[in-house]
């Protein structure tokens, strides 16, 4: 991977007391040696009905707002200077926040896109909310999500690859995967770990002859494993990947990489987003939406080579609603 020299940050909300994601991104811009771009996107509705209500436009109101979230914004660009971070800043009216964010970087030319997981319920802290989905589903550069805010310190960083493909991941998603995680350990001066759930689909194994009996079933079931535990030696010596950074667990990936995540404390976590056969999109599939959930860091999200987004390059602009119709009071 080429080198990572622009870097734009998602801002959820310029108006906030507390910027510690922000200063992360400073951070992680100055040890890369990039450029940072801080872009906030306002995608609350205006209703058309504004001007007579306060006496003022709605082009007033529309200049008024971009002008003071600029402001929250400018007041991070002194502190970048001094790291010796070079820092823009952007406000643009357009939505979704998702489809704003994938065209701005494009616009930009972002090498990475880095935002903050928006946090979930009290009852369910990790839910992920729907922007965070779909800014990872969509983007055509490499998505780095923060599930924290504490600064990277030679950091471990676990990449999850499938060499054996279990999961419809094509041959050059994993290449990518361990290729970025290589150069973000490198710019961070962090170490690389590479984690492989052996788990061979049974259903997968029956295609063949759906008469196979229990016992020539496990022998095959075995068999794969086998297979696959050689394909990800192969794909590991192949990458350098020493073998004391090589995490091998038999069973359901949605538990394994949490599991090793934990166990050597990963800062970060590198993933792949993958596409199945007969679907136009590429999405992230169930298996890496449970991950994700239970990751307790942070997440990088790697697509397949050539991926090309379907978000359109021109902003949609301010959104305008029409207020509802007052309902006449009972006589």
């Amino acid at each position: 991977m080429e080198n990572i020299r622009r870097i734009l940050f998602a801002v959820k909300n310029p108006d906030s007391r507390k910027h510690a994601g922000i200063d992360k991104a400073i951070d992680i811009a100055k040890r890369m040696g990039a450029s940072l771009e801080l872009f906030h996107a306002i995608s609350a509705p205006l209703f058309l009905d504004l001007q007579p209500l306060t006496g003022t436009s709605t082009a007033e109101v529309k200049r008024e707002v971009l002008q003071q979230r600029l402001r929250r914004l400018n007041a991070h660009v002194t502190r970048a200077n001094v790291r010796g971070v070079d820092v823009t800043c952007k406000v643009q009216w357009d939505y979704p926040p998702h489809e704003a964010i994938v065209r701005r970087a494009r616009r930009s030319g972002a090498d990475l896109i880095i935002a903050e997981c928006h946090q979930g319920s009290r009852l369910k802290p990790w839910l992920m909310h729907l922007t965070d989905w779909e800014l990872l589903r969509t983007s055509p550069v490499p998505v780095l999500l923060f599930k924290n805010t504490r600064s990277y310190l030679r950091p471990t960083i676990l990449a999850a690859v499938d060499p054996s493909h279990q999961h419809s991941k094509p041959a050059q998603l994993d290449a990518a995967i361990v290729t970025l995680g290589e150069r973000v350990a490198e710019l961070l001066s962090g170490t690389l770990h590479t984690v492989h759930a052996n788990n061979p689909p049974v259903f997968g194994l029956t295609l063949g002859d759906p008469g196979l009996d229990a016992a020539t079933l496990a022998v095959t079931y075995e068999q794969q494993k086998r297979k696959d535990s050689a394909d990800f030696k192969a794909f590991a010596d192949k990458a350098g990947v020493s073998r004391a950074r090589r995490h091998e667990l038999d069973g359901d990936p949605v538990y394994a990489i949490p599991k090793v995540a934990r166990s050597i404390r990963a800062q970060l976590v590198v993933m792949g987003a993958v596409s199945r056969t007969g679907l136009k999109r590429v999405f992230i599939g169930n298996t890496a939406e449970r991950v994700l959930h239970d990751l307790p860091c942070d997440v990088l999200v790697v697509k397949p080579p050539r991926f090309k987004t379907r978000v359109l390059d021109r902003p949609r602009g301010m959104r305008l609603v029409a207020p509802a119709p007052l309902m006449p009071l009972p006589v």
